[in-house]
């Protein structure tokens, strides 16, 4: 499965599994475009692809995923950089502490949206006609099973991550005549440093863990190997699907 020749623009590289996918992607061919807002965590992520024994090479860049001129400006460096973009991954996400309904506050509703959905809105914006001018793509999304089977407390991560869902079928019906394949990852509780940030008393790290029947939470690892699949010429007839990579949860 090789992305050799392949350009690749991922958000939330800096850290977990983004920066997972983005040193499976380079370890494959790909070129690598790390996008983070953490400018020191991008550039380690493009430091470590750059300094290991890789197909592919980095760049780092720093950027606010729910803000257009910032996206504008990630795809056309990109463009700049590597000549074209296969691949856009938009991975970029934040957490919601499980909360009960009437005490999430305005403002951490439209911040959730903003990066968690909007940011796939605009990524789309901004690369497609990218894409379109070499007839072809491939556009990742980041999804959760929150998105399909909601916990409890956590109304604004799983409103941010069913729109995702939706809006990943509703690009790849739109965006097929153009040759641009569109799917969404459907992680379920992943070890990374983020997942201590949904719990509350309500919601721990063990409880999430209870509820797979795999036994264990997901690793970055698990995620980036969806990933390259999906953006591999191996699935050239996979677009609009929500890959479940949750080890049983949303059964």
């Amino acid at each position: 499965m090789t992305l050799s020749d392949k350009v690749a623009a991922i958000t939330g590289a800096g850290s977990g599994m983004g920066r997972a996918t983005a040193q499976l992607f380079a370890e494959r061919g790909a070129d690598v475009a790390a996008i983070d807002l953490d400018t020191d965590a991008a550039a380690e992520t493009a430091s470590a692809i750059n300094n290991a024994e890789n197909s592919g090479s980095a760049i780092s860049i720093t950027a606010d995923v729910s803000n257009t001129d910032d996206v504008a400006a990630f795809a056309e460096q990109t463009v700049a950089e590597f000549g074209r973009i296969d691949i856009l991954h938009n991975n970029a996400g934040i957490p919601q502490q499980s909360t009960p309904v009437e005490d999430v506050t305005e403002e951490t509703w439209d911040q959730i949206q903003d990066v968690n959905l909007k940011s796939a809105f605009l990524g789309a914006k901004h690369t497609v006609p990218y894409m379109r001018d070499q007839d072809s793509g491939v556009i990742l999304n980041t999804a959760s099973t929150a998105g399909i089977r909601p916990r409890t407390g956590l109304s604004a991560y799983c409103a941010s991550k069913g729109g995702m869902i939706t809006l990943t079928k509703q690009l790849a019906h739109e965006l097929a005549e153009d040759n641009i394949r569109v799917n969404a990852i459907c992680p379920v509780a992943t070890d990374t440093d983020m997942l201590p940030e949904f719990t509350a008393d309500s919601l721990s790290v063990e409880s999430m863990r209870e509820t797979i029947p795999l036994g264990r939470l997901a690793e970055s690892k698990d995620i980036a190997h969806a990933a390259a699949f999906l953006a591999s010429d191996e699935a050239a007839m996979i677009t609009g699907t929500a890959l479940e990579v949750d080890g049983g949860r949303d059964i």
